[in-house]
């Protein structure tokens, strides 16, 4: 059976919820999910085959249909399925997908591809960090198993109670299904928060059951949850290592993929280099209160787990804080890892007056986040400089051009950056207009977000010289290769030219050849055999000369025959004036 339960893991085993400041806890207990060795799925499953065997959007779902009542134990905890189910069927269609991802702990479309061993592994995949914001300090717990997520949930007071408790968040890396509900069914956890984060679709078919609606503004504006879309650019010194990389996406939970960008082979791109892009996700969800004068806050950081293999182009995004002076105190040593490392690390460090402000606006809980999504997009698109200039060079230059391919490639790269940008645009426009200038955040009185509006700015303006830069360069490059297709021909016609030389040669050869053989007796020409040469050679040279000058006799005969008429209408009119 592949639907595990979830009930029966939360009993197993003693968990030790005693957490640690400035560090991370250890749990001794192990891990009661089966272990298995999960398969490389391909990102993009819909590529393997038919996407729609678990039905279109027009159908019942056919995961939702195999994986029924009758296939689940007693006792299992399924109230967050259950109620998705519900909103599925009342109303909210899309959360179908959501139903659907749960009960296969990976992209729909991947099912097929998933055993029963591997579906049960993902099930129970659990990793996140609690964070608890005291006054004076911060408190950090590694939850590594459901049982720990599920105690640490269990020990928290309610967002309404009368006690007043420190701000509390959870970090997740990946989704699980035990993860989604447990989170979902504890803190009643808005749908569209896991739904808006489980894929990284940009366009869609009609047919297609994965299909994300935006909302309407003034529903966007009741929902205190939201997610940004990002790339992190990433090169790979081999093809190998992008293979090992898209492979490693593979084993995500949730939807990601590794965009290929190719080798360019314009001198510093060494032979069997790559680029590529990973498009990942992050989402923020913080619990509505009831209570006005509650000052209680709890909040849930949703984070992609981070590809290893090649290396962060450039060595990645610069720091998002000023180098400290020589006279201060060293900093803390970090690696980066990870996107959940590096959150750990800047969520550890929050400042007194940061912590103080979380009452006032949990958003200030993700600028830092955020602005290392805002670093990324910044590597993304000076990248993308690097390549018009080389396709610049390219087109300036032809020694630096693709061998045998010439400008076709250049077309093509730059077409595809072409194609790109308008969807980077609207990514950061909507990330601008719904996450950084949003004021109305719940019970927020202040928008601790609105300090990244103008990097955010300034990314969309470097979009749109990006954007206009590519079409100036389509237009100029499409010219170039014009031009050069004008030469070929050109070059072409120069060569049927001198088939023509070769055809006036010897065509009239054949014809006074063939004129004189009409003689039945051979041996009768050897008198007039001269005559020949003396009549094919005159005709060969004036049909060679008619051949090469025919252009200018063409001029010289319309001359003549113009002034002819002039000649013959002059004539005609003095006739009549006589």
């Amino acid at each position: 059976e592949t639907f595990t339960i979830m009930a029966e893991l939360f009993h197993n085993g003693e968990i030790n919820s005693n957490m640690r400041s400035h560090g991370h806890q250890s749990f001794s207990d192990g891990d009661p999910c089966m272990t298995a060795s999960s398969s490389t799925i391909a990102p993009r499953a819909i590529h393997a085959g038919d996407a729609y065997y678990i039905g279109d959007i027009y159908e019942k779902s056919r995961i939702r249909s195999t994986f029924s009542e009758k296939n689940r134990k007693p006792g299992s905890s399924t109230a967050y399925l259950n109620h998705l189910d519900y909103l599925t069927d009342n109303g909210w269609p899309q959360l179908r997908y959501l139903a659907d991802f749960m009960r296969v702990t990976a992209s729909p479309p991947n099912w097929r591809f998933l055993s029963p061993e591997e579906i049960q592994e993902r099930a129970c995949r659990t990793k996140a960090v609690l964070f608890v914001f005291h006054p004076d300090r911060v408190q950090m717990l590694d939850i590594n198993t459901i049982q720990q997520l599920q105690h640490a949930l269990d020990q928290m007071p309610g967002i309404d109670d009368a006690i007043e408790f420190p701000p509390h968040l959870f970090v997740v890396e990946d989704l699980s299904r035990d993860v989604i509900e447990c989170l979902g069914t504890h803190l009643d956890v808005d749908p569209m928060l896991f739904r808006g984060h489980i894929s990284d679709y940009v366009w869609y078919n009609i047919r297609d059951p994965w299909i994300e609606l935006p909302d309407l503004d003034i529903v966007h504006r009741q929902r205190s949850c939201f997610s940004i879309r990002y790339a992190q650019t990433r090169y790979f010194r081999d093809e190998e290592g992008l293979r090992k990389a898209r492979a490693e996406t593979g084993r995500f939970n949730v939807l990601r993929r590794v965009d290929r960008n190719g080798n360019w082979e314009t001198g510093p791109d060494l032979p069997s280099s790559n680029i590529g892009t990973v498009r990942s996700k992050m989402s923020f969800w913080v619990q509505p209160r009831k209570s006005k004068a509650s000052k209680n806050v709890v909040a849930i950081l949703l984070v992609d787990p981070s590809v290893t293999g090649g290396y962060p182009i450039w060595g990645g995004y610069n720091n998002i804080i000023p180098c400290p002076s020589i006279y201060q105190d060293r900093c803390k040593k970090r690696s980066r890892g990870s996107m959940l490392s590096e959150t750990v690390y800047w969520l550890e460090n929050l400042s007194v007056d940061e912590i103080n402000s979380i009452p006032r606006d949990p958003r200030i809980l993700c600028w830092k986040p955020l602005s290392i999504v805002c670093s990324e997009w910044i590597v993304l698109l000076r990248y993308a400089n690097t390549r018009f200039s080389q396709l610049e060079w390219e087109v300036e230059d032809p020694d630096l051009r693709h061998k045998g391919e010439g400008l076709a490639l250049t077309l093509e790269n730059l077409h595809s950056w072409r194609r790109r940008f308008p969807i980077y645009k609207n990514i950061i426009s909507e990330a601008m207009e719904k996450i950084i200038r949003r004021e109305d955040f719940l019970y927020s009185t202040w928008n601790s977000l609105r300090v990244l509006e103008k990097d955010f700015e300034v990314l969309l303006s470097n979009l749109d010289d990006l954007h206009s830069r590519a079409e100036r360069m389509m237009s100029v490059v499409t010219a170039v290769l014009t031009i050069e297709e004008s030469q070929k021909a050109l070059q072409q016609n120069r060569s049927l030219g001198r088939l023509t030389y070769l055809a006036a040669l010897f065509v009239p050869m054949s014809f006074i050849s063939s004129f004189f053989s009409m003689n039945e007796d051979i041996t009768r020409l050897d008198k007039t055999f001269w005559i020949y040469f003396a009549v094919a050679l005159p005709v060969t040279l004036m049909a060679l000369f008619v051949t090469r000058y025919s252009h200018n006799l063409a001029k010289i005969l319309q001359s003549l025959i113009q002034r002819l008429n002039e000649k013959f209408h002059g004539l005609k009119d003095v006739g009549r004036m006589h």
